[in-house]
């Protein structure tokens, strides 16, 4: 459990993510079983009632999310998690955690698509899916993590940062890493940043759960400690009450966006590896950003400047660092899981300062490091 010290273990990513989720301080699930997300929820069924959480296996997906905003509400931690066809079916629930700002995670652990696509197969088709599935313009938050390890920290942070910004939060995996069996370190309990929301301080009745404050994040109070408040996916006043005043609506919505686009410095995250003289910059994420930095490696043995931008938040963007970088380096190659997904973000990013190389694979196949060698190679 958490609690051992010096906590080494084997495990899946996706069991990673469990743990990540218990040290986290998560003690609601909800979900229902989809390849290749399901180790989560059977690792989960096993740990949260020890812990005097709760497990449920909903009907469907989109009752599970509903259910996950509800525990939420009642100041639960809560968590679930899905995959490419479940990950649709969130996706209005999703947009009613952001509308009523209710924190939560969700684990969208990636395989192909469109519909039942590629079951048991990787890929990275959901990245613009986390940023835009959602209708009506919103802020969000997604992080990655390229290994089991990382699926363990970026879990805890996830909830950390949900907690800090009232707002739902994703973490984007891939088949390999939810699958892939490796060393996991699971850090003391007292070693592991915990976050929880802020609680209000004033007494009931002066309280207003969505009023303006200095860091656009309203203070919600747990359901059930004397703060009466209500929640909907209505555009709403201060109370919470769903209103029809433009002024208090566009208050509402910039606010929602500008929640996360205020703090986007303190969200954003990412790695740089040998990019201090690089003339090529491959920017890789989850599991190919692994074969992208073996890659790497290779090219400066064959005398080529080549360094590795592994982003650890996709959502929000780093516009600005890679605008910064496009001064600095000959070309960018993008090697993704898609078609070109995260590419179409760094050409708007680098505004054609140096150009940007595709390197995309949708067959179901991982990219390798070969590709990725051969890929830079062909641009130096």
């Amino acid at each position: 459990m958490v609690e051992e010290k010096n906590n080494i273990r084997m495990m899946q990513g996706n069991e990673a993510c469990a743990h990540g989720a218990v040290a986290a301080g998560c003690r609601f699930f909800a979900g229902y079983p989809i390849t290749p997300s399901s180790e989560i929820a059977e690792r989960l069924s096993a740990i949260l009632p020890s812990l005097g959480g709760r497990f449920i296996q909903m009907e469907d997906e989109i009752g599970a999310m509903g259910a996950v905003i509800g525990a939420s509400l009642a100041g639960v931690k809560s968590m679930t998690a899905t995959s490419g066809p479940g990950f649709s079916l969130k996706q209005e629930n999703i947009g009613y955690a952001c509308m009523a700002e209710v924190p939560c995670v969700i684990v969208d652990v990636q395989r192909g698509g469109p519909s039942t696509g590629m079951p048991t197969l990787p890929s990275q088709m959901d990245v613009q899916q986390a940023r835009w599935g959602v209708h009506g313009d919103h802020g969000i938050i997604a992080l990655t993590a390229c290994s089991a390890q990382e699926s363990f920290e970026q879990t805890v942070r996830a909830f950390n940062l949900a907690e800090t910004y009232m707002t739902p939060v994703i973490l984007l995996l891939d088949e390999i890493v939810g699958h892939s069996t490796e060393k996991v370190v699971i850090p003391d309990h007292e070693d592991i940043e915990i976050i929880n929301r802020a609680q209000p301080g004033v007494p009931p009745s002066e309280y207003l759960p969505y009023s303006e404050n200095e860091r656009l994040v309203p203070v919600l109070a747990k359901f059930g400690t004397g703060y009466r408040y209500n929640v909907t996916g209505l555009c709403h006043d201060e109370t919470g009450f769903p209103t029809n005043d433009s002024s208090k609506i566009g208050m509402l919505i910039n606010r929602l966006s500008g929640k996360i686009e205020k703090h986007r410095h303190e969200i954003i995250e990412y790695k740089m590896t040998m990019m201090e003289d690089a003339d090529i910059a491959v920017f890789a994420y989850g599991s190919v950003a692994r074969s992208a930095k073996s890659a790497v490696e290779r090219c400066r043995e064959k005398g080529v400047r080549a360094g590795l931008f592994e982003p650890s938040v996709l959502w929000p963007f780093p516009y600005e660092v890679l605008l910064e970088l496009a001064g600095h380096v000959k070309a960018f190659v993008v090697p993704e899981m898609n078609l070109g997904q995260m590419a179409r973000e760094i050409e708007l990013a680098v505004r054609c300062k140096a150009p940007v190389h595709r390197l995309n694979r949708v067959d179901g196949e991982p990219i390798n490091p070969s590709q990725v060698y051969e890929a830079v190679m062909e641009v130096a």
